[in-house]
């Protein structure tokens, strides 16, 4: 075990399994992230968040939603690390569980439009012809409408919540990731390994699941590392706009409209949640940038 962990292994330039060459050119990507500094403060800042997400209700010194009223608007304190919003309600707690629903509707939001993306471009691209014109068409036309503004007509059309912003936010999100997917699968539709497949006698939806996809994966994760940063703000921005999720829930959009009125005399109401925005948004960024740099080739 101690051999197959071991640092030599991992960097041999003659790998004697597959294995052995897949893990290591695991950690040789590692080591080029460990090496850029904004790379490593986005993963350490993401990281936070999703544990104290997670463990919110082991570190939470108060229940979100309960109320103290006769403590409403007070200061940060001991008793109250960020202090207490309208309703007395603490805010460190509800920035803990606030974690929870925003970082949750990212990840659902991710989850469902990078298959469905991938999948939309490599048809596309490997396929040309009509198939191609079409599903472009589709594509174009949901590219043309502001994403806000489209996500804000859909959460409208079903009803407010977190399902619908969830659902909204995720078709508003796919088209970038089919237009790269099929831009990387023409760019290796016509290559040699992709026409001794065809040789073989494979069928094209096992060419495009098993060699095409693959390829389209590093650009894809990049993109989706940069774009989480905005899909953060757009969640956060229904739940501004009273569209995403519903009071009392603790998403952090939400608890910057109800604090708005505030800014000025209790300004640590509203300002705190949106520093838990942007630096989540930073962080996805600085680690969007650092894997560029390591997935993508012509970076290099």
């Amino acid at each position: 075990m101690s051999a197959v962990l071991s640092r030599e292994w991992l960097l041999a330039e003659t790998p004697t399994s597959r294995t052995q060459a897949s893990w290591g050119r695991r950690y040789r990507a590692w080591l080029d992230l460990r090496s850029n500094p904004l790379a490593m403060i986005g993963l350490t800042i993401v990281v936070a968040f999703v544990v104290l997400s997670l463990a919110a209700p082991l570190l939470a010194p108060h229940d979100p939603s309960a109320q103290d009223l006769a403590n409403r608007l007070a200061r940060p304190s001991a008793a109250h690390w960020l202090g207490t919003d309208e309703l007395g309600r603490d805010i460190y707690s509800r920035i803990l569980y606030g974690g929870r629903v925003t970082l949750g509707m990212v990840i659902a939001v991710v989850v469902l439009v990078a298959p469905i993306g991938l999948a939309v471009g490599c048809i596309a691209g490997y396929a040309g012809g009509i198939v191609d014109r079409v599903l472009m068409r589709v594509t174009d036309i949901f590219l043309a409408f502001p994403r806000l503004i489209l996500a804000l007509a859909f959460v409208a059309a079903l009803k407010p919540g977190v399902e619908s912003a969830i659902l909204a936010i995720a078709l508003t999100t796919w088209p970038p990731y089919a237009r790269l997917a099929r831009a990387e699968t023409m760019t290796v539709r016509n290559s040699d390994f992709i026409a001794a497949c065809r040789l073989t006698g494979a069928p094209a939806g096992r060419i495009v699941l098993r060699h095409v996809a693959p390829l389209c994966v590093p650009s894809l994760i990049v993109r989706v590392t940069l774009d989480m940063s905005s899909i953060i703000i757009t969640a956060a921005s229904l739940g501004f706009l009273g569209m995403g999720a519903q009071p009392p829930s603790p998403e952090w959009g939400a608890m910057i409209a109800t604090a708005k009125r505030f800014i000025f005399e209790q300004w640590w109401v509203p300002t705190i949640p949106g520093i838990a925005i942007f630096l989540a948004s930073l962080a996805f960024n600085f680690l969007g940038d650092g894997l560029r740099d390591i997935l993508d080739p012509k970076q290099r």
